[in-house]
């Protein structure tokens, strides 16, 4: 397990913060990338403004095409992207979904000057470990980008 701490243009490997480690009981697969912001907003909001309502035609054969992941397909108050919001806290919200060979979930936590989103899996089956294997490069790359645009969804809100 490792944490990729992404700041402007450097990323770097870190270790993964409790205090983040203690929002999910996943454990087969855990990363965890952070921005420097001065934006403020909710942790519903980052996830919303990262994420969206509903998953995009790319999320969607991502998650629910290579991961077999169920996403709810309507906007909800209950659901970001169609991950369902499992727990959330002051500082954090948890989203989460399943397939039949593993589980995920993604944590959004925004502190003072930081945002953060951190990824955890748990192989329910062997197929599980191999397909994440071969996606998870593409995850830790687009993962910052998807950080970055939260942010500049979010000013544009403030504008």
């Amino acid at each position: 397990m490792y944490t990729v701490a992404y700041r402007r243009t450097e990323t770097s490997v870190t270790t993964i913060p409790a205090a983040v480690r203690e929002l999910s009981p996943l454990s087969g697969y855990t990363d965890h990338f952070t921005l420097a912001t001065d934006v403020r907003a909710t942790p519903e909001q980052w996830a919303r403004a990262m994420f969206g309502d509903v998953p995009n035609a790319s999320e969607r054969l991502i998650w629910s095409g290579f991961l077999g992941l169920r996403l709810s397909p309507r906007p909800s108050p209950d659901t970001v992207a169609g991950w369902r919001i499992a727990e959330r806290g002051p500082d954090w919200i948890r989203m989460e979904a399943a397939s039949w060979f593993l589980t995920a979930h993604i944590v959004v936590r925004a502190t003072e000057g930081q945002v953060a989103a951190a990824t955890f899996l748990r192989y329910d089956r062997p197929l599980g470990r191999v397909v994440w294997t071969a996606l998870s490069p593409i995850h830790r790359a687009l993962v910052p980008w998807i950080l970055r645009k939260g942010a500049s969804v979010r000013a544009q809100a403030h504008g």
